[in-house]
């Protein structure tokens, strides 16, 4: 009996289905940039460090944070970009002014969402007015964002319109001169103002962002406004990544 009883609780046993792990999530926005670690890179370009980057995350609960972009040399800058993460998106609130003490207010008046080829633009539902930079879960296909709003200068009030154009691809293989072989996503963005100027095309850029890399893995630039006629493009590579 006891031989029989052994043998149905094996057949029972070899029936059950075998317990299968959790589906791991696939990484998301914050696993490629780094949005809420204390993480910073360096850039260089033809041998010479040629810009820097750093997260500073300002809650305890990662849904906000301020990235900062500058010159080691004049470390640190005097402004930042300020993040907020809702739900399935990470959004940009505005610009801390750090040496007048103050804030830039960045509002949407418009955006919009389509494919990858800037078509089929839909728009998307205000969260607040702050503009809808970059999805947190990556998609399997690119998707094109489009912005048009204000940024307000906290320091004398001044009024900057701008409009900012981007295409965000998904992961696919990417490789720079200093830290081989790793995977990107790529965005591509253009950004017009009318700060200082009539409304125009102030930069345009392609970034690749390295996953647990962090940000400015690959940098090619094509346009900038305050570049010289002669000046056509700009190329830097991230060279040094680190925690702090």
């Amino acid at each position: 009996m006891i031989r029989r009883l052994a043998a149905v609780t094996l057949a029972i046993a070899l029936a059950l289905p075998l317990p299968t792990a959790g589906a791991v999530a696939p990484p998301d926005y914050g696993d490629y940039a780094l949005v809420f670690e204390r993480s910073a890179g360096q850039l260089w370009t033809e041998g010479v460090v040629a810009s820097q980057w750093a997260w500073k995350p300002l809650n305890a609960d990662r849904t906000e944070s301020e990235i900062a972009w500058g010159h080691p040399k004049e470390w640190p800058p005097g402004y930042g970009e300020h993040f907020v993460r809702d739900g399935d998106w990470l959004l940009v609130n505005g610009y801390f002014d750090h040496t007048n003490s103050n804030f830039n207010t960045q509002r949407v008046t418009a955006e919009s969402m389509g494919d990858a080829n800037c078509a089929d633009m839909r728009p998307l539902p205000s969260s607040g007015g702050r503009q809808h930079y970059v999805r947190w879960t990556i998609p399997t296909t690119a998707y094109c964002l489009s912005a048009t709003g204000t940024i307000k200068v906290g320091a004398n009030g001044a009024v900057v319109n701008f409009r900012h154009e981007q295409i965000w691809y998904p992961p696919a293989p990417c490789a720079n001169s200093f830290l081989g072989n790793q995977t990107c996503i790529r965005q591509h963005e253009r950004w017009y103002d009318d700060k200082g100027v009539p409304f125009s095309l102030s930069l345009e850029r392609d970034q690749h962002i390295a996953l647990g890399q962090g940000m400015g893995f690959r940098i090619h630039q094509t346009y900038d406004r305050g570049w010289p006629a002669e000046l056509k493009e700009w190329r830097a590579e991230l060279r040094y990544a680190w925690r702090w």
